[in-house]
């Protein structure tokens, strides 16, 4: 196991925001031993003097509303003092994806940067679940039934299909995929998984490479996006996958923005390639007030918020602590 450059003759200074540190001081203390260490909070008024530190924990109070595109006030002053502490080793985020700009320049700079994937799994596949069901069942259409006082059951042409023998692709098999292919095969779908390579994901599971995802589109009534942000996952899904797609087929994307081709995703919904999309993740956040996403009748716009849970704090805590004792910051 890797460890990290503990001599100083100073004390490990830790950046946190001042909610986790009156949280987490004791279990600090207790993970630290007997190594000296200083708590430091960064002030978010801007002008202020960086922080110097060894280690730093970004928690969700400290990201606040900001994206990748519009960083607030909180994280800024995080980032300053980030930028500003020529001895950084180790940067906890709190989120499964180490794709904000940040990241990338502080591992340049060989710090070792850490995130908290599989804390949020098992609400990022609810809210996935949740999406799935609500498009398959037809919610949104009652919903604004209901806003009209309209009396419209599901008869006819607008009869929903049985989920129970439907075909569904996962793209990306990390925590997240693998519990929403749990419940998507809980509902009696065939799941067949998108991954890096064509291993198989597990016994019995058909797997294929991300790049064959076209080539099976045909087979699809939906594809859920839970893969990363890389150089092969960038618009891995465009026009060549919406236009190979079964007629009928429904998008979920609760990876990020990219990912998607957005403006040839709008098309495909607008003409009826695509039969609807739940989406949680826009190629620019926060979505524009413009954008033609937020009023069509075929599309759940959702904030950037398919994990936001209010046990994740401690989930994540737990992971930073952990990080803190195996990194070998304390003394024995």
């Amino acid at each position: 196991m890797m460890k990290m450059n503990t001599s100083s003759a100073r004390p490990l200074r830790i950046l946190l925001s001042a909610k986790a540190r009156d949280r987490l001081a004791a279990d600090i203390g207790a993970a630290m031993g007997s190594r000296p260490f200083e708590l430091v909070t960064a002030s978010p008024t801007y002008g202020n003097e960086p922080q110097d530190v060894d280690v730093a924990f970004i928690t969700r109070d400290v990201t606040g509303r900001s994206t990748k595109h519009e960083v607030q006030e909180t994280l800024d002053a995080f980032y300053v003092s980030l930028r500003g502490s020529p001895a950084l080793q180790w940067v906890q985020g709190h989120s499964a994806g180490a794709d904000r700009p940040i990241f990338a320049e502080l591992q340049a700079r060989n710090v070792r940067v850490t995130m908290a994937s599989g804390a949020n799994a098992e609400v990022v596949a609810q809210t996935v679940l949740g999406g799935i069901l609500a498009m398959a069942r037809q919610f949104p259409r009652l919903m604004r039934a209901q806003q009209r006082h309209e009396w419209a059951p599901s008869l006819g042409a607008a009869q929903p299909r049985d989920l129970a023998g439907q075909t569904a692709m996962v793209v990306g098999w990390g925590p997240i995929g693998q519990r929403i292919a749990g419940f998507l095969r809980m509902l009696g779908l065939t799941v067949i998984v998108a991954r890096t390579s064509a291993e198989a994901a597990a016994p019995g599971v058909e797997t294929i490479a991300y790049e064959s995802i076209n080539a099976e589109a045909g087979r699809l009534d939906w594809l859920v996006l839970a893969c990363p942000l890389t150089d092969r996952t960038r618009r891995l899904v465009d026009t060549r996958t919406f236009t190979a797609l079964k007629r009928g087929a429904r998008l979920v994307n609760v990876s990020r923005g990219e990912v998607v081709a957005e403006s040839e995703l709008i098309d495909a919904l607008r003409d009826g390639r695509l039969a609807g999309a739940c989406l949680d993740v826009f190629e620019h956040e926060p979505l524009d007030a413009a954008s033609p996403l937020w009023d069509m009748e075929n599309v759940m716009v959702m904030p950037h918020t398919a994990g936001h849970s209010d046990g994740n704090e401690a989930r994540v805590d737990r992971i930073f602590l952990a990080h803190l004792r195996e990194l070998g910051f304390h003394s024995n």
